[in-house]
């Protein structure tokens, strides 16, 4: 086996991440301002906790969409392939939006896309 390749190459990666790291080092800038350990985003200073709670209803509602947004994935690429998929094809995609739209319904039903708290009714 002739590793040496390899051998030559980690070694010269290695080295190259070392001249980087002490050049940067050497190069670098240097303050100590009170406003460097302070968080910074987007120029605005922060203010309060970073430990905000969310509603249990902003994540559901979160996965709604990411769930229903996948399914629209699926749909393009039905919308590629009709041609070929024929009748059955088509068939198949009527009963997937079907789903899809009794899904929904039931989500609506159940009160899981009302974004008011207290709104949540139960299913006779």
């Amino acid at each position: 086996m002739h590793l040496w390749p390899l051998a030559v190459y980690v070694f010269l990666v290695g080295m190259l991440v070392m001249v980087m790291l002490g050049l940067s080092y050497v190069l670098g800038q240097r303050h100590h301002d009170r406003a460097t350990g302070s968080p910074y985003e987007s120029g605005i200073v922060s203010e309060g906790s970073a430990r905000v709670t969310f509603s249990a209803k902003f994540c559901l509602i979160a996965m709604f969409f990411v769930i229903f947004d996948l399914e629209a994935v699926f749909l393009f690429a039905w919308a590629g392939a009709v041609r070929e998929t024929g009748w059955a094809g088509y068939a198949e995609v009527l009963l997937f939006i079907t789903v899809l739209l009794a899904t929904l319904a039931y989500l609506w039903r159940v009160g899981a896309l009302d974004w008011k708290q207290g709104s949540r009714r139960m299913v006779s």
